[in-house]
């Protein structure tokens, strides 16, 4: 998974939005600035000017702290996930947004669908058509939604056949 780099404390809206998302974030503290506390594993910092090597370092750490990769949905609209990534629509960017979220774990089917059409709750069955559209956009990532029958939907990583 890719580390996003920040300057803090300039962009820390930014690292609140990442955090949300469990997004690993290494923090570049401008010189003079006073440190920020981290205490999330996906989180380090490192003063500026900084050398290479040190930055790499940090870097490595946070990748391996991160532990299992989890996908992530950009500004863009694409759905990233182990470099590769797909294009989704306006409807499966609110979809996929609460299920990365709640990656491993069950999302509901009211928070899903009040996500996806905060104006006005579609029919029981518009659910169901966009999530066919959505596991069918995501199975070249090697992602699945599974039914948790009567509770929502889960989000989660295919293991590659042996």
């Amino acid at each position: 998974m890719d580390v996003v780099l920040l300057r803090w404390p300039e962009e820390s809206t930014r690292r609140t939005e990442l955090s949300q998302g469990a997004r690993p974030r290494l923090l570049l503290v401008e010189p003079g600035e006073p440190p920020p506390d981290c205490s999330d594993p996906l989180e380090d910092w490192i003063r500026l000017p900084a050398d290479d090597r040190d930055v790499r370092a940090r870097l490595s750490a946070l990748v391996a702290r991160s532990g299992t990769e989890r996908p992530h949905l950009d500004e863009d609209g694409l759905l990233w996930f182990r470099g590769s990534w797909v294009s989704l629509s306006p409807v499966e960017q609110a979809l996929a947004d609460p299920l990365i979220e709640r990656f491993g774990a069950v999302a509901g089917r009211e928070t899903l669908r009040r996500r996806a059409w905060p104006e006005g709750l579609p029919s029981r069955n518009a659910l169901d058509v966009h999530m066919v559209r959505l596991r069918r956009r995501i199975a070249v990532l090697a992602l699945e939604v599974r039914t948790v029958r009567s509770r929502g939907y889960l989000l989660q990583a295919v293991e590659p056949a042996r």
